[in-house]
Formats: C-alpha cells, structure tokens, sequence
C-alpha cells in the first residue's frame, strides 16, 4: 500500500468498513481486536470510513495521506474522540492544545527539553535506572513493566517536580495512571457518554483516579509555591504565571508587548501543562522499555548483541555516562525496532477545522480522522517482514528510505513530540543499565501479545533475572564478532528506515503528545 507513486497520478481508493453495529458502530470490533480491525482496513482503502459509536469517521490508511494530513495542523487539529477526552482529563496543556494556542505554549515548555540539558538529564537516568534494578535476584520473578513504569514516573516527576513527589505519592500516581488507561481506551472508540455516566465500579475507578491526580498536582505547585524556586518545569511555568500579572498588563498596554504577553499563562494553565506531561511521559515511556525487554527475551541473536555492545562500551562500569550515547548504536537501533514493532502510541484522531479534501474526498468540517503508527508501521511495502523484531532495521549504514508517514513513533510536523530525544535518551539509558547486570527471561510458556489500551504495551510482564558475567554473556570478541558477521548476512533490502529529515527541521525539536 506505500509504493512510492506522485500524488498528482495516484488513483486513491476510499472505501467503508463493513460490519457497523447500531448505536456502536465498529466499537466493539476495535474495543475486542483492535490489531487485526486496523489491519482489515487497508483492505476496504486508503481512506476509510468507521463509525465510532454513531459518529462517522476515517481512517487513514496510506503513509503519503498522514503525513500531508500531520503537515497541516491548522486544517487536522487535534481533536476527535481522542483529544475530546484527554481534554477532559488534562485540560487545555500542550498535548491537548488547540493549533491556534500550541506555538505559545511549545515556545514556554521547550527550554526543559533543550538539547543542552540532555547530559544531566541522561546522568540522573542511569542513577533512577541502577536503581530500580540494584536490589534484584538472581532467579528473582520481576514485573518489569511495574519497574519500568516506577523508573519513568520518577524520571518524569524530576523534571516537572525535581524531588516534589515522594516514594509514596510516586506509587498512588503509578496506581491511578492504570486505572485512567484502562478507561480512556473504551471512552474513546465508544463515544456514548451516557454510559459512563453510570456508577459501575469501573467508572467509578476512572474518576477517583483523574480527581486523585489533579490533587496530586495541585498540592505539588503549592508545595513549590511555599518553598525555594528549582530550575525545573515547575519553576519555569510559575515564572510565567507570575508575568499574568503586572508584567503582562503592562506589556499588554505597550505597543510591542506581544512577546511578553505571549509568555505569560494562567495558573489553571500550569496545573494543566504538568498534568498532561505527568500522564503521557510516563506511560509512553514505560510501555517502550518494558516491550524491548520483552522483545530481546525472545530474540536471542538481538539480545546476545546488545549485551556485547553493552559490555564493550561501558568497560565494566554498572551504567552509561552522558557521551556513551553515541557509543551505543545497537542499543538505540533496538529502541528504535521497538518503537516500531510495539508503538505505545497506537492510534490517534485528528478533527478538520474546514471542509478540506484527502485521498480525492470531501471531508466536511468536524470531521473525525484517525491514523495508526502500528498500522502504518506495519504496512510490508514499508517495511519488509513486519512482525519481525529486526533492530538492524536502523544501524547507520544499512538502512534505506521508507516513505513520508511510515515511521510516526513521535509524529511528525510542528506536533512532534516534545520530549522525542528525552524518551529516545531513557530508554537507551535504561536498556543499558539493565543489561549491564542481568538477563531478562520471560517464564516457561508462550508469551501473550500485549492487548491495545489507550496505548499498547504489556500491562504485566513477569520476567526472570539472571545475573550476568563477560564470560557468559556472549560478550568475548568472538562472539562479538559472530553477531556482526549474523547481521552483516541480512540484505540491507530488508532493513528501511524512515526518512527523518523532517526532524531535522527548525520547530521539530521535540508521540504525537504534543
């Protein structure tokens, strides 16, 4: 479905998905199988009509179509079921904001995610890494995705918070994030508010849950409002909110006062900027780390040579350091397959803010669009072998170009992710740490495929813990070796790789969560 032919010849194919139930639509087809309902449809087109509960909506199919759609967020704003129920939850923070506010609100939020402040930021990973896994052992049963989802609560909390939220408080966040996933994946493809009005024990954990955090982040902003200024999100948004008042009115008055204006927000608006990067930085994240050991445990050749770049890297140190970063090729190679293979952001809505036309059809204003990066990135035209866990898919070298749109683990577009390159450097940091000390097996018996929420990943992933030697581990120069001459055999054909020159451009310093 992604030969590369000029849109200006293309004959797109618009079709509509069968099997819409009354009042349901395709809800309970995306809510019981949500993989294989994405997979059907690039069968029916390229845009594809759904219905979610009685709203019609579309499905986009063809990587050319999403990226001319990501492109252009003032006519494919964030919106639809989706965003209609983040806003709920979050408010109005930039992974909600409307196209009008975002550049404002990505203006104030940046300098937290600047380049510069990556070397002490991957220092404070590896620490938070070694450790959530310094008091494993050996033979131990480990729920990785619990300790992958504390280690990113806690990496996240430091950069909003710094140090303003304790063990105890860390853990009721954890708690209260999965109950608010679990129930924003059904409020999303059944958008019937009537039936979550209704005080089923479910329901009733949703809301607890979304009121909980909120609480949360309020007593952390009055805690701060207390105490001594940091030099964290934190910091940075109250800074801003205190322009609203003097500063901004007086920049207000002025004739060129636009720029201090613009930098100046509401204190509901820092409450919703943290909630926002609080929910979606630590579940996202997560969910990669606990799938790529997931993935290694089950691909012996990726793991032993993960190990031996590991090994050989770090030279018997228990962690990385901020310039072993570049020095792990493989090791991002296989956050990049993972963000590929398992993308924790599977499915996102779009809303046109006019009538507009996509694939030669005439979308009306309000119109709901969807795209998958599961679906897409698993389209064989882009990427041969999908189901294949392949990390020398993306080692320098050996890679060639898939089309625009194929690879959308973080967007793409003035929308891209924020925070790409902190949660690309995370998960590289945590892979390492971890190898550095222990071989992750999963249990006897045959491993569940994680079952699509609000995002995708493994809810619960027991694992056992080996304790690793150089000796044993494969990482002596002869199998060092063995693994190079393993993956120098594979057909550079088979290993594409997106094309990110997008992300070189100005204004893609930043998952579609912002």
């Amino acid at each position: 479905m992604s030969s590369a032919v000029p849109e200006r010849e293309r004959v797109w194919r618009v079709g509509t998905a069968p099997g819409i139930f009354p009042l349901l639509g395709h809800g309970i087809a995306l809510y019981r199988r949500p993989l294989a309902f994405l997979n059907s449809l690039p069968g029916h087109g390229d845009l594809v009509e759904i219905r979610l509960g009685p709203q019609r909506a579309w499905m986009v199919c063809h990587p050319e179509l999403v990226h001319r759609m990501l492109k252009d967020s003032r006519t494919f704003d964030k919106g639809g079921p989706l965003f209609d129920r983040l806003r709920v939850l979050m408010g109005d923070g930039l992974v909600t904001s409307r196209h009008a506010e975002h550049r404002r609100q990505r203006r104030l939020l940046q300098p937290a995610f600047l380049p510069s402040r990556l070397p002490d930021q991957t220092e404070l990973m590896a620490q938070e890494a070694e450790a959530v896994c310094r008091d494993w052992r050996p033979g131990q049963e480990v729920d990785v995705s619990a300790a992958m989802m504390a280690l990113s609560t806690r990496m996240i909390s430091r950069v909003l918070f710094s140090d303003s939220l304790d063990a105890a408080t860390s853990a009721e966040v954890r708690e209260c994030l999965a109950d608010i996933v679990r129930g924003l994946f059904v409020r999303t493809v059944v958008p019937v508010d009537a039936l979550f009005r209704v005080p089923t024990p479910a329901n009733r954990r949703y809301r607890r849950a979304v009121a909980r955090v909120h609480a949360i982040t309020d007593a952390a902003i009055a805690e701060r409002r207390r105490g001594t200024p940091r030099d964290d999100l934190l910091g940075t948004l109250l800074e801003a909110s205190r322009a609203t008042g003097s500063d901004a009115a007086d920049a207000t008055e002025a004739a060129d006062g636009a720029e201090a204006a613009d930098a100046a927000i509401t204190e509901q608006e820092v409450h919703d900027h943290l909630v926002s990067l609080l929910l979606t930085g630590a579940e996202s994240t997560a969910l990669c780390m606990a799938s790529a050991f997931s993935l290694l445990a089950q691909d012996p050749q990726s793991e032993r040579r993960l190990h031996a770049e590991v090994d050989s890297v770090l030279g018997g140190r228990q962690r990385p350091d901020p310039d072993d970063l570049t020095r792990l090729p493989y090791t991002r190679s296989v956050v990049h397959e993972t963000l590929r293979h398992s993308p924790p952001g599977w499915l996102f809505t779009r809303v046109t803010t006019r009538e507009t036309e996509l694939a030669g059809h005439r979308l009306p204003r309000g119109a709901t669009v969807l795209y998958s990066p599961y679906l897409l990135q698993h389209d064989p035209a882009s990427f041969p072998d999908p189901d294949r866990f392949l990390p020398e898919r993306w080692l320098p070298g050996r890679a060639t170009a898939a089309p625009h749109g194929a690879m959308l683990p973080f967007a793409t577009g003035s929308r891209k992710c924020i925070g790409d390159a902190f949660a690309m450097a995370e998960v590289t940091v945590a892979l390492a740490t971890v190898a550095s000390r222990w071989r992750l097996t999963h249990l006897p018996g045959p491993v569940a495929p994680p079952r699509p929420g609000a995002t995708l990943g493994p809810r619960s992933l027991l694992m056992i813990c080996e304790p690793r030697s150089r000796a044993s581990i494969g990482g002596s120069p002869r199998a060092g070796s063995s693994a190079r001459r393993e993956t120098a055999e594979l057909p550079v054909a088979e290993c594409p790789v997106h094309d990110s020159q997008d992300s070189r451009k100005a204004g893609d310093t930043g998952v579609d969560h912002a």
